[in-house]
């Protein structure tokens, strides 16, 4: 399996009523039922497709992204998409905003064994790549070996299998994958507040994984909602917004696969996919190499954006 080159949309924002996105109660609907949210993630899933999206990612606890997502694919049949989803997390917030925690994370081959079953109920033969959901040392799901027979067992049944990483131990986690091996992606966060992966990430596309970048905004802090003054400089030189060039940095990275948007309305995704059109040269911007943080410092403040 290859993956499409360039922007993919993924659907944490728009499965379920409630994310951690900067001002996702504006991004929404004021009808957030799931009838509102299907009919909006079809609306963007349209649009993304129009803009030459090719690469669409959903998960097991992504609200009922899987469900819009299978609904759209029934009504539309595209020929040439690529569909990605992930296990390990289950959705518990009952469609609340406000629900704490809104999902569980269980890396169990019992886990795995269950939400593989709905993933294929959903999206059927359709589904090209399952990933581990923010894979870490820490729940030794690396480790243990009777969950990765059977992901290579999916793997020998044609579905191509990957790992999400997250918080401030990626490199390690992304460096045992290698060492492991049977992933065909690593899917991480990178974006100009949080480079700490990028090495490993490097690492691991020379290893002959394809990388796919995921919150390359932040959760929003890298769009005009709360960006930092010097982007803010740089967006104006360039003649576009805030998202786009920091959009645009993700995809000058030469190991860049895919990045994700994670657009919730049409306008934010059109917004998004001009950052194809931002010059590469501008990721190596001294303003844009000043906004890096310490890892430990940007995941503590991840940790406490509130649910909206």
């Amino acid at each position: 399996m290859r993956l499409p080159e360039g922007i993919g949309l993924g659907l944490a924002a728009l499965g379920r009523p409630g994310y951690l996105n900067l001002g996702h109660h504006a991004d929404l609907p004021e009808d957030r039922s799931p009838e509102a949210l299907r009919a909006r993630t079809a609306e963007v899933l349209d649009a993304a497709y129009e803009g030459g999206v090719r690469y669409f990612d959903a998960a097991r606890s992504y609200g009922r992204a899987e469900e819009f997502l299978a609904a759209w694919l029934d009504e539309r049949r595209p020929a040439d998409v690529t569909i990605g989803s992930k296990w390990g997390y289950t959705y518990t917030a009952g469609w609340r905003v406000d629900a704490d925690p809104p999902e569980v994370k269980d890396h169990s081959l019992a886990t795995l064994e269950r939400q593989i079953g709905e993933t294929r109920a959903l999206l059927g033969d359709r589904l090209a790549l399952y990933q581990i959901h923010s894979a870490t040392l820490e729940t030794g799901v690396l480790e243990d070996r009777a969950v990765l027979d059977r992901l290579a067992q999916l793997r020998e049944e044609g579905v191509a299998i990957g790992l999400t990483t997250s918080g401030p131990g990626q490199a390690a986690t992304i460096r045992r994958a290698i060492e492991v091996g049977g992933f065909d992606t690593v899917q991480s966060t990178w974006n100009l507040h949080e480079r700490s992966a990028e090495e490993a990430l490097a690492e691991a596309h020379a290893a002959g994984m394809q990388v796919i970048v995921k919150e390359a905004l932040a959760n929003g802090r890298l769009t005009d909602r709360e960006g930092d003054p010097r982007l803010a400089e740089v967006a104006r030189e360039a003649g576009a917004t805030l998202d786009a060039v920091a959009l645009a940095a993700a995809l000058a990275q030469p190991w860049a696969t895919v990045v994700l948007s994670g657009a919730a309305n049409v306008q934010t995704l059109r917004s998004n996919l001009a950052a194809r059109d931002v010059d590469p040269a501008v990721a190596s911007d001294p303003r844009l190499a000043a906004l890096r943080e310490d890892p430990d410092a940007y995941w503590a403040r991840r940790s406490k954006l509130p649910w909206t």
